[in-house]
């Protein structure tokens, strides 16, 4: 799974979820179920804003974890000798 770290990019930044609404143009509450990793995707769009409000690349707040049980392909599911 893909596991957001808003929270420790902004902690490095000293950066308020107040000051990075307005930075962004999104709302406290949105980004707080970011922050919080409830959310369950991110536009490209969303993720350019808080990578020029961050002054950081989307790997500083994007992680790979395996998924507990292993990783699982899921929805599209594509054969092995596909890829």
């Amino acid at each position: 799974m893909i596991r957001i770290k808003l929270d420790v990019v902004m902690a490095q930044r000293k950066m308020s979820l107040t000051r990075l609404s307005q930075l962004v143009g999104i709302t406290q509450a949105n980004l707080s179920i970011l922050k919080n990793e409830n959310g369950k995707a991110i536009r490209f769009s969303t993720l350019d804003a808080l990578c020029r409000a961050l002054e950081c690349q989307p790997g500083d707040l994007l992680e790979y974890v395996e998924d507990e049980g292993g990783n699982t392909v899921r929805g599209n599911e594509a054969e092995e000798d596909t890829f």
